[in-house]
């Protein structure tokens, strides 16, 4: 139901200032707002990553139905929507609601222009803008006000799991460090775990650009911006120390076939292979959006197979824990000229909160009438079955429910522990091992990572050209095309072709305090 994740963009665009308003006009009292039963038009745009719903839907049907609106929304492919995005901005003619993957330099520049409205009034009226937490807001700000309203996406993210039944038949324990998890690879690759007598296992299922890193806590990540440099300047972990150890430690088990061998060259599907064919023993996993099929798959070759979550390493600092996520998955930004018409502004929320409400579990019945019409009525747009509400398979492409045309269609829970992602699994191993995750993610703590919400110029220029370089130069040495000692060298050469003034230009922005959470 997410509409996107959003964590490698393409960001780019311009402003035309074409329609703004002061942001002094829309702090005005409510006095002005319209006649409540006005029938009012709001637009919107928004991207979609698979084919966008039907035009005239019963969803959107339901939605003009039910607000008394005309709701004109346009999805466009995720592939073509900066593009698009950028044209009908320039135009002047910016829709009610517009869609962002995340805050970017487009977001920013057209916000400080005045492109769109200041939320920071509305905030308190809310109940799931309240839910959402300081530090995320935070993220929304440009010249100190909140221009965005966050689409939830969990803090937990993708985290190592191994196959556990493997540990159990060759006596080994979980491990609690790298020279262990090293251990357990070799043992993985060389001592038969599966019991049939071949030569036809081994321990992590990598793909290309070294993904999964297999970082077992944020001092590892690769993303996270922890470590600091002579100057006492924050860098990416992609160039810290810590990378070159994990890095060594990827290129000893690449020596032993402990390693997927063509990973440089392997696509994330044919990487899950991997890992789902039974081959590997060691991958990741999440609270939610696990595929029970390919579980499936698994245990029907290999009906033993038991999966257990990683706990996170303790680094050198005595810190344990994984790196959150930016805890948002997409941004909606209100038109400024809105200012004009506080009935229009109060319509717009109330539809975005109703898309927004959490229901817990035992609620996601036809019986609670507000989650019955927002799934598009039991028989319609969802069935019951065991007790839990399941989507109808074409309820997004035939638009069926009204969730499906929300810019904003993720629940917001009041916290991360009542989410339960475990009860949306069907398979008793997959939900166990989702279940153990979310107990996991929740005993420990999680790295924010200071550079969420900021904007670097050169960061969405090149970004994509410096983690290329970077991937290639370090999977080289994991190969031993080229030695670990350049270490040092190879950073020289980021920091060169711009890495040193994206580090500059984060570092201006990052405040202190505390990041562990």
């Amino acid at each position: 139901m997410k509409r996107a994740k959003g964590l490698s963009l393409i960001l780019a665009g311009i402003f035309l200032a074409g329609g703004c308003t002061s942001n002094d006009t829309a702090s005005k009292p409510a006095e002005n707002e319209k006649d409540p039963n006005k029938k009012y038009t709001v637009t919107a745009i928004d991207f979609r990553f698979g084919d966008p719903p039907p035009k005239d839907g019963a969803g959107l049907k339901m939605i003009n139905e039910k607000f008394n609106v005309d709701y004109q929304v346009q999805f466009v492919p995720q592939a073509d929507y900066q593009e698009k995005l950028s044209a009908v901005v320039a135009s002047g003619d910016v829709p009610d609601m517009v869609g962002f993957e995340a805050v970017d330099t487009r977001f920013a520049k057209w916000a400080g222009q005045g492109a769109f409205l200041p939320l920071d009034e509305y905030i308190g009226k809310y109940e799931t803008l309240k839910n959402v937490p300081d530090h995320i807001w935070q993220s929304m700000k440009v010249n100190g006000k909140i221009y965005g309203i966050p689409t939830y996406y969990p803090e937990a993210d993708l985290t190592p799991i191994i196959r556990k039944d493997w540990l159990d038949k060759l006596g080994l324990k979980m491990p609690k460090n790298y020279e262990e998890l090293k251990a357990v690879a070799l043992a993985f690759t060389k001592n038969d775990p599966d019991g049939n007598g071949k030569n036809d296992t081994y321990g992590f299922a990598m793909g290309e650009k070294i993904n999964p890193d297999f970082d077992m806590g944020a001092y590892w990540n690769a993303e996270s911006w922890l470590h600091k440099d002579k100057d006492g300047k924050y860098i990416p972990g992609m160039i810290s120390d810590a990378r070159k150890e994990m890095i060594q430690f990827f290129a000893d088990l690449y020596k032993e076939k402990a390693i997927t061998q063509d990973y440089a060259v392997l696509t994330w599907p044919d990487t899950n292979k991997e890992f789902f064919s039974g081959k590997a023993g060691i991958f990741v996993g999440a609270p939610r959006g696990m595929s029970e099929p390919y579980y499936a798959g698994l245990l029907e070759l290999q009906p033993n197979a038991e999966f257990a979550p990683l706990y996170p390493f303790a680094d050198p600092d005595g810190n344990t824990g994984y790196t959150a996520t930016s805890g948002y998955g997409g941004i909606t930004a209100i038109s400024a000229d809105l200012a004009k018409d506080p009935g229009k502004i109060k319509k717009i929320l109330e539809m975005m909160e109703f898309g927004r409400t959490f229901y817990p579990r035992e609620q996601r019945t036809p019986e609670n009438k507000e989650f019955d019409w927002w799934w598009g009525n039991e028989g319609k747009g969802y069935t019951m079955q065991d007790g839990t509400a399941v989507l109808d398979p074409n309820f997004a492409t035939e638009g069926k429910t009204p969730s499906t045309y929300y810019v904003d269609n993720a629940m917001w829970p009041p916290n991360e522990d009542v989410n339960e992602f475990y009860k949306d699994y069907k398979n008793e191993k997959v939900s166990k091992l989702a279940k153990e995750l979310e107990e996991m993610h929740k005993s420990t703590k999680h790295y924010m990572n200071p550079v969420n919400g900021l904007v670097s110029e050169t960061a969405q220029q090149k970004k994509e050209e410096f983690d290329q370089f970077l991937f290639d130069e370090q999977a080289k040495m994991i190969a031993g095309q080229r030695p670990v000692s350049e270490w040092d060298k190879m950073v020289e050469e980021f920091l060169n072709m711009g890495g040193q003034k994206m580090i500059e230009e984060y570092n201006s922005q990052i405040k202190g305090g505390e990041h562990w959470k």
